[in-house]
């Protein structure tokens, strides 16, 4: 039974899977921010440490391909970050990490917007361009921030 398991644990599977599986989570930091159930599953430990999960089996396939020490390539310039994400595993791998920061940035975004009481329609947009290209998201949000909590703040 296990080995069946594992056979579906496939590259595309588990990309596929990260990917549909972290939908209902920023679903309801968007719709549902401040909910217990939002509480539960997001702004605990469950999300982080199911994709977690898949980071270190993945990190276990690469070391039983022996590709362990292919990730130094990212240090060597651009052409070593593109030979490096040539491997489905580092490519999966970064996609994982990727998957935790902004889920885990959309998590902070809710926490902290409660904590200025900024309301939840202005706070969708930062979500949203959060969840697509991260950086841009919450840098979108500090601005709407500081007019709510009425200070520049860079270290909060």
């Amino acid at each position: 039974m296990i080995n069946n398991l594992l056979s579906l644990l496939t590259y595309e599977n588990i990309y596929l899977a990260a990917n549909w599986g972290v939908v209902p989570f920023w679903l309801l930091l968007i719709f549902f921010p401040h909910y217990q159930v939002t509480n539960f599953f997001v702004q605990s430990i469950i999300a982080p440490l199911l994709l977690a999960t898949g980071y270190v089996y993945m990190s276990y396939l690469i070391f039983l391909d022996g590709n362990i020490f292919g990730g130094f390539e990212l240090y060597n310039g651009l052409d070593g970050l593109y030979s490096m994400f040539s491997d489905e595993g580092f490519l999966l791998i970064f996609w994982l990490h990727f998957l935790s920061i902004s889920l885990f940035a959309g998590a902070w975004i809710v926490r902290d917007s409660k904590k200025y009481f900024i309301p939840k329609i202005i706070t969708i947009p930062s979500l949203i361009l959060t969840y697509f290209s991260g950086p841009i998201g919450l840098v979108f949000y500090w601005f709407i921030r500081i007019f709510f909590a009425k200070k520049i703040s860079f270290n909060d």
